[in-house]
Order: C-alpha cells, then structure tokens, then sequence
C-alpha cells in the first residue's frame, strides 16, 4: 500500500546519504542545470532560515538506472540491506547544494562551474547577499568559502579574526543543523513513482514511455539497460541509413509482439522479465524488416519511408516468418505496404491501426488476402491531385520510395545517386531537383501548386543541381548531359521518364512533361496494388 511519509532530516543527514549511494537521481531527470548564482541564492535562503520546499524521495529495493554520479563526483551503489531512494521532486536544489558543499566543478557545453567558488560574506548584515560568488576586490578575512565553512577544520576557521568565531560557528551552526522538508513515498510501485513525477513536473517536460520503460526495465544482474540498447541498435541502423527509427517504435514493436497491442497503457503494463526477454528478438526482427526495405523495396535511408511505424506490423511478419516471404505472401505483403503508404493510414489513432493491422498480418502469414475498408486510388487523376511536394506527406514519401526504387542514375554519367538521411531532412533540399526548376516556370507564370509537384521531382546529385542545372530550361540543360552521356535514355528512364523525345524536354512543353510523368507515375503504383471491390478509380 503507498503511503506518503513526510519526514525532517538535517543537512549532514542528507549529505550523508548521497555520500553513501542511498540518495540517487533517476535517469529520466534531467541533467543540473542551476547556475552559480542560482546555488548562491539557495544557499543564502538556507542560511537565513528560509523554507527551500519539499523534497520527494520514493525508497525502492528496485534498482533503476540511475545517475551515479551527481555533480560529476563518483559515488557508491546503495549499500547492502539499504534501500534506494530517487529523487522525484528537488534533484537541481539537491545537486545544487551537494556541489556547493563538496565545492565541485562541474562541466557545462560552454565551460566548467567551479562550486567551491561560493562564499559566504562575513561582514554584511542580514538585509543583503550573506552568500556570494564574487570575491574580487575583497580582503580573503572578510569571507570564507562554504566549503571551508563546513570541512575546514579548526585550524582553517582560527585563522580569522577573533571576532569573526562567533558568527564563522553560528553560520555553521545554521547550515549544519537546517531541516529539509521531505516526502518518502514507500511501498508504491514504479507506475506510481513515474506518475508522480509527471505530475510534478507540469511545467517541465512530461516522462516519455521510452524514459519510464528506461526506469522500469532496468536490471544490473542481467546486465539489461533499456537506454544502452536502443543506442546500440541505432549505432548499428545508422551504418545503413536506418538511424532515424524512433525508440517509440521499438517500444511499441516490443509490446505488439508480447501483447498484441501497443498504446502506451500496454507498454508501461509489460512484465520486466518478459520485456527482456523479448528484446532480442524484437531486435532481430527489426534488422530483418530494415534489411527487407533496403534490399526488396530498395529504400535506401529511412527518412522517405512513408512512416516509421510501418517497421512494426513487419517485424512481427518476420518475427513469425523469419525467412523472406515467396509467392502469396510477398504479394500480399506489397499490397499491404503501398496501401498503408498511399491512404495516410498511420497520420492518426496509429496504435489502434496497427493493433487491426497485425490481424492482417497474421492472414497473410496464412497466405490468406485481407481485406481493407480505405480504397486505394492510384489513378493518374489521384496522383496529380495529392502531389503537392512535402517531404512531410506519406503520400509523397511513398512516391519517393518509388523513384528510389529506380535506383536513380546521374544525368551526366549513369553513376547511381548516392541517398542518405541528411540529404532528405527537408523538401527544399539540393537533392530534390524540379526537373522543370523553380525559377524558369515562375517565370514562364506557372501556378506553384504545379511547379513544386512531386510529378516535378527526380532526385540527382547535389554537385548537378548547384552547378550545372541550376534555373536553366530543360531543353538547355539536357543537351548538355547530351554531349557527355551517350547513354542518356537509359538513366532517364531511373527517374521515370521513358522518353526524352516524348515528355516535351527538348521543346520545354511543361503540360506535356507533367501530364507523361503523372501517368508513368501512376502505372507504376498501379503494379504494386491488388485490387479490390472496394478500391476506388484505376487507370
């Protein structure tokens, strides 16, 4: 049963604790951030014997990962037969006053905060600053560092002016002996400690499920961290192109595998011991589905993949199925994903879909058809209509995966376009070159919805676009990549166009390009559905 206790303990308790690794900060804090002069005006509420608030601790045999070191100083793990205690709610004003004490220095992205440089002045009165960070121009007997204060020694404190002792003790005195104001949550589950700091954390930012699943999934026995894994997968996924699978999709991969569902609720509800387990396979099945993209689909990088989500529902394919699907099953497979692709499944209530679409899996590992309730429409009228150029649009990514299929060649040479992630962050991007470029039809008065179209778009290497292509005519640019490739017709035909002579290029005829490139466009999705009764209109 949890019950909240709240608790007073002393300064040198506190400190104590932390120094023996019972006091810990859970990884889904995040990092301290206080400044110098932050710590400064805490110190000084805490000399003046000013409340600082409440600090929440939940006291839990499990072991989380956690941030060992607080304030960049090396401490224990929790002694034997000690319970652990996180900290949910005060870690900055925690951290804060354990590097100030220890005088620390702790390292920032524009420098290193050096803790011991904190005083305390010993000659203002009580209506000013008593703690300090700048002691320039001052007389080293006027102040002390708190540090010293605490740990000096008698020698270091005699130093001083005799009539300094009385306040160097009563300042020591006051912090030594200062009472924090506690809450231990015991006895309550992780659940509720995660929940707890949500909620405390309102005007911060709220705990992800990766963040809690980190917490929860941790066991040092096992050698299991959640955190460390996902970074080895994408370490592993980044040498080739893959990098941007997000760890809510893992997660929910895991959870569709052990449940069968993956909203949020169903994640945070899975068994430690089942969801370690599971990792692996998980895991293998991920590489196997990222492998089956690449080489079949022959998408290159993962950020023109219409959605991350669509790893899930394959994974757990490959997780049952784990060689590479023949016959029925690889053409129900295709259907699946072009489908997904080209209605914008997965643009809402995406955990719910997937939870319908692993029983279409499931029919298709039967080699059976499923059936869908969204038409498909993949009519030249559809592609024209739903092509405005966002590389933000399923729609389009998933014509994109077409053209990568083609495994584009460059105009001047036929070398293959090399694609990566950094290349396709943006629509704007060098790669995406308006065959047609931007600059000509404005000026030729076209309407922009026509101009930035993804029937409009190849993708070409960076060096042609900046140097060659530029804002020049088709019919100019062309002739060139003419004069330097006797093979021309053949990389054109990478980026669907069949002819040069009759897609209006050498006449720069827009309507005609536009009008062949939006057909071609459509024949080839065309081949990668299976129709059915309820599919709209076909060319």
């Amino acid at each position: 049963m949890y019950q909240p206790e709240p608790q007073s303990v002393t300064f040198s308790i506190l400190i104590n604790d932390i120094d023996k690794g019972i006091i810990k900060i859970p990884q889904f804090q995040r990092d301290f951030v206080w400044s110098l002069e932050q710590s400064a005006n805490l110190l000084d509420s805490i000399i003046k014997g000013y409340p600082i608030g409440t600090f929440i601790l939940w006291e839990s045999d499990e072991v989380l990962r956690s941030v060992r070191n607080i304030g960049g100083t090396s401490l224990p793990d929790t002694p034997s037969g000690s319970l652990s205690q996180y900290v949910l709610d005060g870690q900055q004003r925690m951290t804060s006053l354990y590097a100030s004490l220890k005088g620390l220095k702790i390292n920032r992205k524009n420098g290193v905060d050096d803790f011991s440089q904190l005083y305390i002045d010993l000659i203002a009165d009580e209506d000013n600053p008593l703690i300090i960070t700048n002691i320039e121009n001052r007389k080293l007997s006027e102040v002390i560092s708190l540090k010293n204060l605490i740990s000096g020694g008698l020698s270091v404190l005699a130093a001083y002016p005799q009539e300094l002792h009385q306040k160097l003790e009563d300042y020591k005195e006051r912090l030594t002996t200062y009472r924090f104001s506690t809450i231990l949550m015991r006895n309550s589950s992780i659940d509720i400690a995660t929940e707890v700091f949500t909620r405390l954390n309102v005007g911060g930012k709220s705990l992800s499920v990766f963040e809690i699943m980190v917490a929860k999934t941790f066991d040092d026995s096992l050698d299991f961290d959640l955190s460390e894994k996902y970074v080895e997968l994408t370490e592993k996924l980044e040498q080739v192109g893959y990098e941007t699978i997000s760890d809510s999709t893992v997660l929910q991969t895991v959870s569709i595998l052990l449940d069968g569902e993956c909203a949020r609720k169903n994640i945070l509800k899975l068994n430690k011991a089942a969801f370690i387990s599971m990792w692996p396979k998980a895991i293998d099945a991920i590489e196997k589905t990222v492998e089956y993209f690449r080489n079949y689909y022959r998408i290159p990088v993962s950020k023109i993949l219409p959605y991350n989500s669509l790893i899930i529902p394959f994974a757990y394919f490959f997780y049952h199925h784990p060689n590479k699907p023949i016959d029925e099953m690889k053409l129900y497979l295709d259907d699946f994903f072009w489908r997904t692709s080209l209605t914008g499944r997965y643009s809402s209530s995406v955990e719910t879909k997937l939870a319908q679409d692993i029983k279409r899996i499931e029919l298709i590992l039967k080699k059976q058809l499923p059936k869908y309730e969204v038409q498909v429409d993949t009519s030249k009228e559809m592609v024209i209509n739903n092509g405005w150029f966002s590389t933000s649009r399923s729609f389009i990514k998933a014509i994109l995966c077409l053209m990568a299929y083609q495994e584009p060649k460059s105009f001047n040479d036929n070398s293959i376009v090399r694609i990566s992630n950094d290349w396709l962050k943006q629509a704007n991007s060098r790669n995406y070159h308006h065959f047609f470029p931007r600059a000509y039809l404005k000026k030729k008065g076209e309407e922009e919805f026509y101009i930035n179209h993804i029937v409009n778009i190849t993708i070409v290497d960076d060096f042609l676009n900046k140097h060659i292509i530029r804002a020049k005519a088709p019919s100019d640019y062309m002739k060139t990549f003419e004069r330097q490739n006797i093979d021309l017709n053949t990389a054109m035909k990478t980026h669907l166009i069949d002819d040069l002579s009759t897609y209006g290029i050498w006449d720069n005829d827009y309507v005609a390009f536009f009008d062949k490139r939006a057909e071609k466009i459509s024949q080839e999705l065309q081949k990668r559905i299976i129709i059915q009764k309820t599919d709209g209109h076909q060319p």
